[in-house]
């Protein structure tokens, strides 16, 4: 008998969904969420399918939903109970301009073949799933022209670098019971995401680095990777 996998992001963010509960005023791609590019990069959302993968409390995709209106919606989507609980308790009355969906991601992109104009992922699915199985996923599940945008950690928040090979690192996480245990990130260094991208069958590849903001605690780098189809 098989058994569901258990939520390692149970308690993430659960102090935040209390105190915060609004709606977004900005979107933003960077690790400390107070510089750099907005959603511009994402281009123009007039009539686009558009997707956040692990999207986990749905803020980013509230901002868009409420703010730049892609048609017909926005589609948030994350696999852990938790954070689909939390998504929906917070923003589900901004459908259904705004549809949360609780899945595992690449599950849900293999099933929704061709149907997205513009996929992203900040801090999500790409850095906490397997990039050989995530990226080809994405890559069907967009339309002609459509695009990725991610942003992702440019080395490791304890300053170590980036991986140049495609490993993973166990970081700490906890069960719902508060046992501690770990999972899988990937810290990759850019011209590894961009191999990878180009082996999914991405064209139009950029990787850029944005730097952390100064005298922040665990301050960290952020690569904004963008491709195409």
């Amino acid at each position: 008998m098989s058994t569901a996998p258990l939520d390692l992001w149970h308690h993430y963010g659960r102090t935040r969904a209390v105190t915060d509960q609004s709606v977004p005023t900005d979107f933003r791609w960077t690790w400390s969420q107070d510089t750099g590019p907005g959603p511009e990069i994402l281009g123009d959302l007039t009539a686009r399918r558009i997707a956040d993968l692990g999207a986990g409390a749905a803020r980013h995709a509230a901002y868009l939903a409420a703010h730049h209106h892609p048609a017909p919606r926005v589609t948030a989507i994350d696999a852990s109970p938790a954070q689909h609980a939390t998504a929906t308790a917070l923003f589900g009355h901004l459908a259904p301009r705004l549809h949360l969906v609780h899945a595992d991601v690449v599950d849900h992109l293999h099933a929704a073949r061709g149907t997205y104009d513009v996929l992203y992922s900040i801090f999500g699915a790409l850095d906490f799933t397997e990039p050989q199985k995530l990226l080809p996923a994405a890559y069907a599940a967009l339309r002609p022209g459509g695009r990725l945008v991610c942003s992702t950690l440019a080395h490791y928040l304890s300053g170590e670098p980036a991986q140049a090979d495609v490993v993973h690192a166990d970081i700490s996480a906890k069960t719902p019971d508060g046992t501690a245990t770990t999972m899988r990130r990937w810290v990759l260094q850019g011209q590894v995401w961009a191999k990878l991208l180009d082996s999914a069958g991405f064209t139009g590849i950029d990787v850029q680095v944005l730097p952390g903001t100064a005298g922040r605690r665990r301050a960290a780098d952020t690569l904004l990777v963008t491709a195409a189809l």
